[in-house]
């Protein structure tokens, strides 16, 4: 049972990464053409926008340094051997 809860974290663990990685990639194609990127390409990058319009500065800055300390505190055990 265990190991079906560890495989079934580090599959959902990558599938958060490739969903990161494809709005990180469709926010560079809006880069570059701008508005002729094409309607789904100006719909993510409007719902992005959006989302940090409407989030207040103070926890986007308090949900960086979060993930930063989750980061570092990661790297760390691999340091170790953990």
């Amino acid at each position: 049972m265990l190991a079906f809860v560890v495989k079934a974290k580090q599959h959902m663990l990558d599938f958060v990464e490739l969903a990161f990685a494809a709005v990180l990639g469709i926010m560079l194609i809006y880069l570059v053409p701008g508005k002729d990127s094409g309607v789904f390409v100006l719909s993510v990058a409007a719902n992005v926008i959006k989302f940090t319009n409407d989030v207040p500065a103070g926890n986007l800055v308090a949900f960086a340094i979060v993930g930063a300390l989750l980061y570092w505190f990661v790297q760390k055990n691999r340091s170790l051997g953990h």
